[in-house]
């Protein structure tokens, strides 16, 4: 397979990167790093990056940012942050994408635990985690011969030690374990599911 992973220079992305080289071509997209340049706050950036690589199999997502702070501190141009990256990215990434995927490929979202499990200073994060899996659940409905699925992990063991403070109490999940979720997006056979991968 031939599969564009965005962030793939990132913390989660290299595990990823490195898992899916094995088996199949990887080209690594990012901002600032890697052999495509995107940026998925863009829908132009998007277009470029894919016209650059053309047909794929597979396009799998591990960038995308939201503001973390108190709700009392938060102003409208902080959650226009994560509706600008991560949420309107990786819709802009399926709306656009999947015009370049071949018959039977898949597009790769992420997200992550605080749409289910939100912890203090996470409401904008939260926020679009959440509307991510109900877009996931909805597009999949639509599209024909091109699956899309998130990844929603829970505190990631390589991200332990930045995180711990504002996760009290939660265990971290094996680099392993999180891969596999993106494996099983990528290499099975599922579609419009929101693949936890928990501790």
């Amino acid at each position: 397979m031939k599969i564009f992973i965005i962030g793939g220079a990132g913390t989660i992305g290299k595990r990823v990167t490195a898992r899916l080289a094995d088996k199949h071509e990887v080209i690594v997209g990012g901002r600032n790093s890697g052999e495509v340049q995107v940026d998925i706050s863009d829908a132009p950036s998007i277009e470029r990056a894919l016209n650059q690589i053309g047909k794929l199999d597979a396009i799998v997502n591990v960038s995308g940012e939201a503001k973390w702070d108190r709700f009392e501190n938060l102003s409208e141009e902080d959650f226009y942050i994560g509706i600008k990256s991560k949420l309107m990215g990786q819709v802009n990434l399926v709306r656009i994408g999947r015009n370049f995927i071949n018959k039977g490929g898949s597009i790769t979202l992420t997200t992550g635990i605080l749409a289910d499990d939100p912890v203090d200073m996470t409401t904008s994060a939260a926020m679009v985690n959440g509307g991510i899996h109900s877009f996931v659940r909805a597009v999949a409905l639509e599209l024909d011969g091109v699956r899309v699925n998130a990844v929603s992990a829970g505190l990631v063991a390589d991200a332990y030690e930045k995180y711990k403070d504002y996760f009290p109490g939660y265990d971290a999940v094996g680099m392993d374990k999180v891969v596999n979720g993106y494996v099983k997006s990528v290499e099975g056979k599922v579609n419009g599911q929101i693949i936890n991968v928990r501790a």
